[in-house]
């Protein structure tokens, strides 16, 4: 009887562990709706500054890197240098699409399918990011990622004004992206 009851429980003890060792399923996902943003950036960096057309392209990396829409535009705004000049201060003028939630009070917009996406931001992460743009990324975090449907947000990104010595570019979050289709 006990070893009845014994090859029992190892049978219970084989299928759940069977079951734990099978592969995750994929992530879920949600219906969300476009929402479109138009932002004007400026740029007051003391360790690096920019030409407003080299911050405009800087920003739509960082757009498009968080999450937004490949359609992102980041165009150059009025700049006392002109073009092609570093300034203490750059503009850049933002218009750009974040996925969100779709909820029975967003009932109008196409629906499509989305899903929560791991962003990191580090020096080389998107490819063009640079120690130097250490308060850029802080910038963008405080004034544009508010913008996106994130959750999950670890800050641990520290700048030292003047110098790229002892700064840290080191920011990650959920995004909630729009889920993309293999060989799409």
């Amino acid at each position: 009887m006990k070893l009845a009851a014994l090859s029992g429980l190892l049978w219970c003890l084989s299928a759940s562990l069977s079951v734990a060792d099978e592969p995750s399923s994929a992530p879920s996902t949600a219906l969300g709706v476009w929402t479109q943003h138009e932002y004007s950036f400026v740029s007051m960096g003391f360790t690096s500054t920019y030409s407003c057309d080299g911050l405009a392209d800087i920003l739509k990396q960082l757009l498009i890197a968080a999450g937004a829409r490949a359609d992102a535009k980041a165009q150059p705004g009025g700049c006392a240098e002109g073009f092609g000049r570093p300034a203490t201060l750059a503009r850049a003028n933002l218009i750009f699409y974040t996925l969100s939630p779709a909820t029975s009070q967003a009932a109008d917009g196409q629906k499509i399918q989305g899903i929560w996406r791991p962003v990191a931001f580090a020096v080389r992460s998107p490819r063009q990011l640079m120690l130097g743009q250490c308060e850029l990324v802080e910038q963008f975090r405080t004034q544009v990622l508010p913008l996106f449907t994130t959750r999950n947000l670890v800050d641990k990104t520290s700048c030292v004004p003047h110098q790229d010595s002892g700064s840290v570019i080191d920011l990650k979050f959920e995004a909630f992206s729009a889920l993309r289709i293999k060989n799409q």
